[in-house]
């Protein structure tokens, strides 16, 4: 059983910014539904598949996209 984990994508805020990529290019130009945006925003679960496409989009890894912290 998990101890309380939180979700944070702290990362993927700090990589966007690092990369010049805002969440305005991410629906616009690369098709992330603003509902996903709203969830990441809000520390909701995404799936697989959107981790794996933000990966590829900004050319980085899990690590740089979310963690997991302790509540």
């Amino acid at each position: 059983m998990c101890g309380g984990l939180m979700i944070s994508y702290e990362p993927l805020w700090e990589t966007m910014d690092k990369k010049g990529i805002s969440t305005y290019t991410l629906i616009n130009q690369h098709g992330i539904n603003p509902r996903t945006i709203n969830n990441l925003k809000h520390s909701k679960s995404i799936t697989m598949h959107t981790l794996e496409r933000l990966c590829k989009i900004l050319n980085c890894t899990p690590n740089e996209i979310v963690r997991f912290e302790e509540k």
